[in-house]
């Protein structure tokens, strides 16, 4: 039997329970040997038929993960568990992790002093103590191994994708129909770059009244954006509509004159590629993962130069067929990401551990 920590059902959900859900849903197709463990806080609407789900121990959050789960594992023989969201239990060996990224140590202004000493203090044990360890690009797997030595055969890379609710169903020009926007997707935190991209948005000669929608929450662990709400306040076109569900996100892509990701460091970046899947064309930022994810199917600029962001948000809005070019190039990029193929790798993995147990 191959067991999945599914404490993700009981967590908000961002581009790691993303993740973590989708390939969970791909894995279970694929396998018939698939048993999800979960606290008894799950959201039961986000578990369909496809997951079978059994609820064990007492507590929730940490304390279930680190205490209910391994005890339960290792009352049926202490088998093979898969974590797929950054945390796992510590003590408890026979493991594979997922860490997608280190933000944490690139960009420690962006995290609580409590989020970082718990990573600190918990990531070196639970690499210490893992058969494997999952992460999302070619770039995460070099900081990895960067910041705690880890070998490139312990690594493996498993690529994120888009959703099948990301699609261009219609593919309208938002000029014709409706407001005008550009959209961005992301956490409040000091490395997405919003507060860059506000005041680059100001700088936007904007003479048909484009408005910036911000959709993303905020989190007692996230930080380093006190100042984005003073600079919202002097940009009436500025609208932050916090966390939406997938119909309205997949709406809000389509909608959009572009996506922009302005962001300082990514381990991958799921919100471009939903962007890119439902017919949108991006402009992001050049740093970290971003090349790698996406290639020459974007108009790309420097997060550290807002004047380089003005630059892009003029192209990307200066003629239709620019803005044809980089859906057509945004929608062959898309497709090269699957959560099928993810699914498919992480299984093989797992047979061959299976196989050395």
């Amino acid at each position: 039997m191959l067991y999945i920590n599914a404490r993700f059902f009981s967590q908000d959900v961002t581009g790691v329970q993303r993740f973590a859900i989708e390939l969970s849903k791909s894995l279970a197709k694929k396998r018939e040997d698939v048993v999800f463990l979960a606290p008894h806080d799950v959201n039961m609407r986000s578990i369909d038929g496809t997951f079978t789900v059994k609820i064990i121990g007492k507590h929730t959050g940490h304390l279930w993960e680190q205490y209910d789960l391994p005890r339960y594992l290792r009352s049926i023989g202490s088998p093979l568990i898969l974590n797929l969201c950054n945390m796992a239990p510590i003590f408890y060996r026979n493991k594979i992790i997922t860490l997608h990224d280190v933000a944490y140590k690139r960009f420690p202004q962006s995290y609580s002093f409590q989020f970082r000493q718990v990573y600190n203090f918990i990531i070196p044990r639970l690499i210490q103590r893992s058969r494997a360890i999952f992460t999302v690009s070619e770039f995460a797997k070099v900081e990895l191994s960067h910041f705690f030595g880890i070998s490139k055969k312990q690594l493996h890379v498993i690529y994120n994708a888009a959703s099948d609710i990301f699609h261009p169903d219609i593919i309208s020009n938002p000029g014709l129909s409706g407001e005008k926007y550009f959209l961005t997707v992301a956490s409040q935190q000091y490395h997405k770059n919003f507060e860059g991209l506000i005041s680059a948005f100001l700088q936007f000669p904007n003479d048909e009244n484009v408005k910036l929608k911000i959709v993303g929450s905020q989190h007692k662990n996230y930080q380093g954006v006190e100042s984005i709400r003073a600079a919202a306040d002097s940009a009436p076109n500025v609208q932050f509509l916090g966390r939406v569900d997938d119909n309205k996100l997949a709406e809000l892509y389509r909608g959009a004159l572009a996506f922009v990701f302005p962001s300082f460091y990514e381990g991958f970046g799921i919100p471009p590629i939903e962007a890119q899947a439902s017919g949108c064309p991006v402009i992001a930022s050049s740093s970290a993962a971003m090349p790698e994810v996406l290639g020459n199917s974007v108009i790309y600029f420097d997060p550290y130069d807002r004047n380089s962001l003005v630059d892009a948000l003029t192209l990307a809005v200066g003629s239709e067929s620019e803005r044809q070019k980089l859906i057509d190039t945004g929608l062959i990029n898309s497709s090269r990401f699957s959560w099928d193929k993810s699914a498919t790798d992480v299984s093989n993995i797992i047979d061959n551990l299976l196989k050395n147990a």
